[in-house]
């Protein structure tokens, strides 16, 4: 991954975090990896966990940022939010999963960032 795309991620998921915590939210984990892969942000506000993918983009060439949310992500990112639940004991815990989609100016400047909460349902085919 190029030094640019690293640095757009990081710009993008510190952006989102400003944005939990300016909506009250707590912030759990960043970066939660597992063998089966990893989860940008773990948040939570009230009794609701947020199982968070920041997607950000300097360009609509490819489509939307939550465009790159494919099924197959989906499934992945069910996987790790199920062994953080199981191993925080907090399978009782109500959750969703949330999408950032995060769009920079071609010099990484914020021109828009939006929350769409309940972006996907947990994918129990695993």
């Amino acid at each position: 991954m190029s030094d640019s795309r690293i640095k757009v991620g990081r710009i993008g998921e510190a952006l989102a975090v400003e944005h939990f915590k300016a909506q009250g939210y707590e912030i759990h984990a960043r970066n939660y990896r597992t063998r089966s892969g990893e989860i940008d942000l773990i948040v939570q506000r009230g009794g609701r966990i947020a199982f968070v993918e920041v997607k950000t983009r300097r360009s609509s060439k490819f489509g939307p940022p939550q465009a790159a949310v494919t099924p197959a992500k989906q499934k992945q990112i069910s996987k790790v939010a199920l062994h953080y639940l199981q191993t925080q004991k907090l399978l009782d815990v109500p959750c969703q999963f949330d999408v950032v989609a995060v769009v920079l100016s071609w010099n990484f400047e914020l021109i828009k960032l939006h929350h769409i909460e309940n972006a996907f349902e947990f994918y129990a085919n695993q």
